[in-house]
């Protein structure tokens, strides 16, 4: 898992190739690890908001696109695998399907992509 302690390593190798004085260096992490942290506490009120609500479509996940994704991928990896078994066991044959998993992916991670500028903009005030 991918955290803010992970983020702020990266960042601090960066940090240590483009700032040479080691006071500088000390106050861009300590504005690096701010940043990260509000951010994260963002996030953490968009959950909290999400999971309070009565419907399961807005309280499960980001509505359209996740169900959407999750479907697919389910799909792929559960009904499709379960269907291919039961096929072969009762000597039924079924078409090759073939699953565009770079489309899918493309789409999601743009997508969150977007989420997470969306988010960073309504931190930093420019976004109603």
């Amino acid at each position: 898992m991918f955290g803010i302690g992970d983020a702020v390593a990266a960042g601090l190798k960066v940090l240590d190739k483009f700032i040479p004085d080691p006071a500088a260096r000390a106050e861009a992490e300590a504005e690096l690890r701010d940043a990260l942290m509000r951010w994260d506490a963002a996030q953490l009120e968009v959950n909290k908001a999400e999971a309070a609500h009565r419907t399961i479509f807005v309280a499960g996940w980001r509505p359209w696109i996740g169900w959407t994704c999750g479907a697919a991928f389910s799909l792929h990896f559960v009904i499709l695998p379960v269907a291919y078994v039961v096929a072969g066991m009762l000597k039924i044959e079924m078409p090759s399907l073939s699953f565009d998993m770079e489309t899918l992916l493309t789409v999601l991670f743009g997508l969150l992509g977007l989420g997470g500028l969306r988010t960073f903009e309504k931190m930093k005030g420019v976004a109603k």
